[in-house]
């Protein structure tokens, strides 16, 4: 089990749970394995879990305003909203060789949070956090385009 805890003890995004709560993550996830060039996520389709990356190196494909592919190491979570919410993959993860991941679904997680309450809470405070950083970043880019215009 410890093998299988190791990969959430990296994820920035669970740095406040407690071993138990992560312990129970784990539990709960499907492991999956996927060989090189595999897609783990497809951007644009419908997502109903987030990917940790627990093994072997993954490659997110640029999109049109990017210039080059992103690699992805163990340790990195994919499609974060998808565990809490209905969203979209936003980018296509392919993997580069063979990968080893943590699918961690929605109905798992909501079931999780229904059993632990505060889990909830941990990831409402995450979500709300995120949200004012993003206001904060496009109040700060409102003001230089005000500045900008005057």
């Amino acid at each position: 089990m410890e093998k299988i805890i190791a990969p959430l003890l990296t994820v920035a995004e669970f740095s406040g749970l407690t071993p138990l709560q992560l312990g129970e993550i784990a539990r709960h996830a499907q492991k999956l394995k996927f060989l090189r060039g595999d897609i783990i996520t497809q951007a644009g389709s419908a997502g109903d879990g987030a990917f940790v990356i627990a093994s072997g190196p993954a490659e997110r494909l640029k999109e049109a305003s990017e210039e080059t592919d992103e690699v992805l190491a163990p340790g990195t979570l994919i499609g974060e909203m998808a565990m809490l919410i209905e969203h979209d993959y936003r980018s296509t993860v392919v993997a580069r060789d063979w990968v080893f991941c943590l699918k961690i679904t929605r109905a798992a997680m909501h079931a999780q949070m229904q059993e632990d309450p505060s889990l909830a809470e941990y990831f409402q405070r995450r979500v709300t956090e995120r949200m004012l950083k993003l206001s904060d970043e496009l109040r700060q880019i409102d003001s230089l385009l005000a500045a900008q215009g005057a």
